[in-house]
C-alpha cells in the first residue's frame, strides 16, 4: 500500500490535468484561484523575513550543511540551537514598518532546508520551543501581521536536512540517485505533518512560498495546502519568482521578484555590500514595470531586532511609497516599459498612467525641469501633476510658480513641472519623483524584439536577435546592449549598457553582430534592442561566458 502510494504521487505530478506547464515542460500544480491572483497584482509589494537559528554565526541560512563535516552537523543540529533567544523579537514593530512602507503582505521562513520549525510543531524536537526563547515565534507573527491588516504569508521548505541527517543520508541539495521508497514515504509523511500543522493552527493564511524539494515533495505540500485552504495564494511553485534581478521584459502573468537589501537572506554582520534606498525603489519600480510584485527582505539579528542598516533602508522606501503609494498599487505594465530613465505603470481600469523620473538625484527643490514623453498622448481632459504636492506652494519661495505644465506636440508629450515638496530639512530629495498623467492615451504601436542565443565563430562571440513586430514604424534599427555580468547576488549593482554597431533589418527578421573586445574567462550579460524613431525597446535578458 505504501510503495502505491509513492507511485501514486510520482503520476500525479506527471499526469494530473490539473498541473500546468511550466517553462521547462515539467507539470506543476496550480490551483490558485483567479481572484486571489489579482489580488496580488494589485498588492505590488511585501516583506520577505528570513530568520533561524543559524543567525547567531551570521553565515547564509541552512545552506552550510550541505557538505559539511560530521562534527559541524553534530555541533549545528544540537549545539547551536541551545543559545538561540531572539528576546527582542517583536512581530508587532516588524509588521507597523512593512504597513508605513506600503507592504500588503508579508512572509515568513517558518521552516528553511535546515528543518528548523519555528513553531511548535510536534514533528521534530528541532525547533524553537527547545531553545532559550521556548515561545511559537509563528503564532506572534502570524497575529501582529493580522492585527496590521497585512496578508499572512509562510515560507515553507519541504526539503529538510535535519531529516536527511537523521537518514544517515548525506546532506546535499542534487541526488545521484533517488531516495528509496522507504525514506521518500517518510519525508513525505513528514510534509504532510508539518504543513497540516501550519495549515491548521494559525487561521487563513494569504501566500505560501515554496522552496526546495522539487518534485514529488513539493507538489505534495501545494495539495496538501490547497485541500486546507483553498483560498490560498502559492507563489513560489506556481509562478515566476525570480531572485536577485529583474526580468528583461514586462511579463503577463502575475510574478514575484524576490530581493535582498545586500547580498544575503539571513543577517550577516560583516562583508556586506548594501543597496542603496534609491537603489531599493529603482528596483521597486521597475519591477511594477514589468507587471511584478516585489518581496523585499530583511534578515532579523539573533535576538530579533533588526539591523539598523536595514531598519533605515525601509525608512527611506517607506517616505518615498507614502508619497507616491498609488503609482504602486494596483497598476499594470504600460504599452513599453521605460523610455531611457523614465519608467512607467498605468493604473488598472483607468486611463492613468504613472511616469517615474529616475536617476535625477541632484534636482533642488523649486527648479522647474522640462520632459518629453513619446510613448503617451495627452487628450483634451487630460490633467498632469506630480504626486505628493500641489504645485501651489514651495515652501519659503512665496513668488515661485509650483504648477504643472503640458503640451501635446509633434515629437510628443512636453511636460514642465517643479519639485515643490519638502522632504527633507535641507531641501533635498534624491529619490524618483513620480508624474500622473490623466486620461491619456497610447501614442504608438511599439516594436517588440527577441534576444536569442549566442554562437561562436572563430573565436568571435555572435549575439543574435529576432524582430518580432516593427509596430507602427516605417524604418527601424537594430542591435544589442552589453555589460560584465557581476553575479547571482551582484546582479543589480551593475553598470550601464555598451552598445554595438546599430543595423538596418530591412525585411530580414533575424540579425547578428560580432563582438571582439571581451575579456577572456568573463561573464557578460547582453539584450537585443530596437529603434523605434520615438523610442528604444529592449528584448530579454541572456548571458554568455567568453
Amino acid at each position: 500500500m505504501k510503495t502505491k502510494f509513492i507511485t501514486l504521487i510520482i503520476a500525479l505530478f506527471y499526469f494530473n490535468p490539473l498541473f500546468s506547464q511550466d517553462q521547462s515542460g515539467t507539470g506543476i500544480l496550480n490551483l490558485n484561484k483567479p481572484e486571489r491572483l489579482e489580488w496580488f497584482q494589485d498588492a505590488g509589494f511585501g516583506m520577505f523575513i528570513h530568520f533561524s537559528f543559524d543567525s547567531q554565526l551570521g553565515i547564509v541560512i541552512s545552506h552550510s550543511m550541505v557538505g559539511a563535516s560530521e562534527d559541524y552537523l553534530d555541533r549545528f543540529i544540537n549545539e547551536l540551537p541551545q543559545t538561540f533567544n531572539p528576546k527582542n523579537f517583536s512581530a508587532e514593530d516588524i509588521a507597523v514598518l512593512a504597513k508605513i512602507a506600503g507592504m500588503k503582505y508579508i512572509v515568513l521562513t517558518t521552516k528553511h532546508h535546515s528543518g528548523f520549525c519555528l513553531w511548535d510543531t510536534k514533528t521534530t524536537d528541532f525547533n524553537i520551543m527547545n531553545t532559550p526563547y521556548g515561545k511559537d515565534l509563528v503564532n506572534e507573527y502570524v497575529e501582529a501581521v493580522r492585527a496590521q491588516g497585512l496578508g499572512v504569508g509562510f515560507y515553507f521548505s519541504p526539503e529538510d536536512f535535519n531529516f536527511l541527517h537523521e537518514q544517515k543520508q548525506t546532506v546535499r541539495r542534487r541526488f545521484p540517485e533517488p531516495l528509496s521508497e522507504s525514506i521518500m514515504e517518510k519525508y513525505l509523511d513528514l510534509t504532510e505533518k508539518q504543513l497540516t500543522e501550519l495549515m491548521s493552527n494559525y487561521g487563513k493564511i494569504d501566500v505560501l512560498f515554496f522552496d526546495g524539494g522539487e518534485g514529488p515533495l513539493q507538489e505534495k505540500s501545494k495539495e496538501v495546502c490547497w485541500d486546507i485552504q483553498p483560498d490560498v495564494l502559492v507563489t513560489r511553485g506556481a509562478m515566476l519568482t525570480p531572485e536577485q534581478f529583474v526580468p528583461g521584459l514586462a511579463i503577463d502573468e502575475p510574478w514575484e521578484g524576490n530581493l535582498t537589501m545586500g547580498t544575503q537572506w539571513q543577517y550577516k554582520p560583516t562583508n556586506d555590500n548594501y543597496k542603496s534606498g534609491t537603489r531599493l525603489i529603482e528596483v521597486l519600480i521597475e519591477t511594477r514595470a514589468k507587471g511584478g510584485t516585489q518581496l523585499l527582505n530583511v534578515g532579523p539579528k539573533p535576538n530579533g531586532e533588526l539591523p539598523d542598516e536595514q531598519e533605515e533602508r525601509i525608512r527611506e522606501v517607506a517616505a518615498w511609497t507614502f508619497i507616491n503609494r498609488e503609482s504602486i498599487e494596483s497598476v499594470r505594465p504600460w504599452i513599453i516599459t521605460n523610455e531611457e530613465n523614465i519608467w512607467f505603470t498605468r493604473k488598472k481600469d483607468a486611463s492613468t498612467v504613472y511616469a517615474y523620473i529616475t536617476k535625477l538625484p541632484d534636482w533642488p527643490r523649486g527648479e522647474r525641469k522640462e520632459f518629453v514623453l513619446k510613448s503617451v498622448k495627452a487628450t483634451k481632459n487630460t490633467k498632469v501633476s506630480i504626486l505628493g504636492q500641489t504645485g501651489e506652494v514651495v515652501e519659503y519661495n512665496p513668488d515661485a510658480d509650483g504648477k504643472t505644465y503640458f503640451e501635446q506636440k509633434e515629437n510628443g508629450l512636453h511636460i514642465s513641472c517643479v519639485r515643490a515638496h519638502r522632504i527633507y530639512n535641507n531641501h533635498k530629495w534624491h529619490n524618483p519623483i513620480v508624474i500622473k498623467l490623466e486620461n491619456v492615451e497610447q501614442a504608438l504601436d511599439p516594436p517588440f524584439v527577441k534576444t536569442l542565443k549566442e554562437t561562436k565563430n572563430n573565436g568571435m562571440v555572435v549575439l543574435n536577435g529576432e524582430v518580432l513586430k516593427t509596430g507602427d514604424a516605417e524604418e527601424i534599427s537594430v542591435g544589442f546592449e552589453y555589460r560584465p555580468y557581476l553575479g547571482f547576488a551582484e546582479a543589480l549593482y551593475a553598470g550601464e549598457w555598451k552598445k554595438t554597431e546599430l543595423l538596418n533589418p530591412k525585411n530580414k527578421k533575424t540579425f547578428q553582430v560580432e563582438l571582439s573586445e571581451l575579456e577572456k574567462g568573463k561573464e557578460y550579460e547582453f539584450r537585443a534592442i530596437i529603434i523605434h524613431p520615438q523610442i528604444v525597446v529592449p528584448g530579454d535578458v541572456l548571458r554568455f561566458k567568453f
